[in-house]
């Protein structure tokens, strides 16, 4: 089972040439380089071509690097996918997506430039139409021209399309972050939790971080680099539901076990469906290991 630590990606801004080289240095799991939010309008170009070389001249170790582009409704979403095509980034994330025509469109644009099947595409869930068609935006997935691979949720934007509250627990929509969860698990689609804006808030921070391993998620977007580690510790299999995994694991490969549905564990009934989570536990742990 092949898995890549997603716990944590940090976004990075793409008009700050000090942020960009900090990038290949720190402890996140993924970098994304931002062209669109944090850029003004009048700086797109420069970032553009700053982000480009960046990604193009390598260095980043482990880290997946993605690269955010504007919209191509936008008047730099052209020229930022062609750049970022170029680049060869693992990744760019597409803002705002609410149709599976813009999947489409993006993904035929990179094999018309050459782009490596490698470089996957990653899709911003923050409008309300992306909630509303959340399936159908899954669902293609299937379809190997759009690259479609993670799903970004933006709880900023959704709460500012919405006017729900940005509260602790995130009641008003929590509906709406499972429901992409549930897509996303349906359709194979990795799913990387919204920011939390109060970084000087680490306890309320942590606590979002748990609810997001509660509801399912990969991972959690960052801001900051000091939400990092705790990202990771809340991301990452507890050492001791790793050692149970493993021992279930162990016990359906003894020999008086194969072939069976069902065993006994240290008093407890294990089924197969517990030896599958535990496969998947021990591969995300072996592979945080991998990474050092």
């Amino acid at each position: 089972m092949s898995i890549r630590p997603r716990r944590s990606v940090l976004y990075m801004p793409g008009a700050n040439a000090r942020a960009l080289e900090k990038a290949r240095t720190l402890p996140a799991d993924g970098v994304i380089l931002d062209l669109e939010d944090s850029v003004a309008p009048d700086g797109k170009a420069e970032a553009r071509a700053r982000v480009a070389e960046t990604v193009a001249a390598g260095g980043f170790g482990p880290r997946e690097v993605i690269i955010r582009i504007n919209g191509l409704e936008t008047p730099w979403g052209g020229e930022d996918l062609d750049a970022a095509a170029a680049a060869r980034p693992d990744a760019i994330l597409l803002p705002k997506v609410e149709r599976v025509e813009q999947l489409v469109t993006v993904g035929r644009r990179l094999e018309a430039l050459g782009a490596p099947a490698e470089t996957r595409v990653w899709a911003m869930i923050e409008t309300p139409l992306a909630i509303l068609d959340i399936r159908a935006i899954a669902a293609a997935a299937r379809d190997p021209i759009t690259r479609l691979s993670v799903f970004v949720l933006g709880t900023n934007d959704l709460a500012k399309e919405t006017r729900a509250a940005l509260i602790p627990g995130r009641a008003p929509m929590a509906g709406w972050l499972t429901q992409a969860v549930l897509a996303g698990r349906a359709f194979g689609i990795e799913v990387i939790d919204g920011v939390w804006n109060q970084f000087q808030d680490m306890d309320g921070f942590k606590a979002e971080c748990a609810q997001g391993v509660s509801f399912g998620m990969d991972g959690k977007t960052l801001i900051h680099p000091t939400q990092i580690e705790p990202c990771n510790e809340a991301f990452s299999p507890p050492e001791a539901e790793v050692a149970r995994a493993r021992a279930i694991i162990a016990a359906f490969a003894l020999p008086e076990n194969a072939g069976k549905g069902v065993i006994t564990l240290d008093g407890r009934m294990v089924e197969l469906l517990h030896a599958e989570m535990a496969r998947r536990t021990v591969a995300v742990a072996d592979a945080i290991a991998a990474r050092g």
